[in-house]
């Protein structure tokens, strides 16, 4: 009776574990946020040398970073850039780039202080893609973090924005399923 009891126990923890690695969320590596998400950001030129210019953006609670920071893009049209930041977040969704699935395993954060922020803007498809990898500091001061998904602020994130002269494009890596920048373009 016992070994029955035991199997019963092993069978049904096996299938807690399976659904649970069933139920993870994965997100496609070329996923484009739509616009609209950050209506409380604020946009200002720190400095402009020639076609070089920064700019510092300002995100408040609820805005989506990632969003705003692409429609800001699109809107001015920057062909490169890159920025560094640091905030805090209601929520954030990293990303772990699953090489098998060939897409990002995600890894929700719940409010914390962003310890981390750096990135890149480059054209993919006719559209910029801001490609950003973070760290956040939990309550416990455990941190997480990885490609960035999806952030939203809490009283503010800031970041600093170098708009460089030379165009950046991406194309799609067949082997990865990702858009990689292509530097002979």
């Amino acid at each position: 009776m016992k070994s029955i009891f035991k199997s019963i126990a092993i069978v049904s923890l096996a299938a807690t574990i399976h659904s649970s690695i069933q139920a993870q969320e994965y997100a496609d590596p070329t996923k484009v946020l739509e616009d609209g998400r950050a209506p409380g950001l604020k946009v200002k030129q720190l400095s402009s040398n020639g076609t070089t210019k920064t700019y510092i953006l300002i995100f408040t609670k609820g805005d989506e970073v990632v969003a705003g920071l692409t429609e800001f893009a699109r809107k001015n049209n920057i062909k490169s850039g890159f920025y560094s930041g640091i905030g805090d977040a209601l929520a954030i969704k990293a990303g772990w780039f699953d090489y098998y699935r060939k897409q990002f395993k995600v890894i929700p954060i719940d409010t914390a202080e962003v310890t981390s922020f750096s990135g890149d803007i480059a054209w993919y498809n006719g559209k910029p893609v801001a490609h950003t990898h973070m760290s956040a500091a939990l309550k416990d001061g455990t941190v997480k973090g990885g490609h960035l998904l999806e952030l939203f602020s809490g009283p503010t994130m800031e970041i600093i924005l170098t708009v460089t002269p030379t165009a950046l494009y991406k194309k799609l890596d067949p082997e990865f399923n990702a858009g990689l920048i292509d530097a002979n373009q």
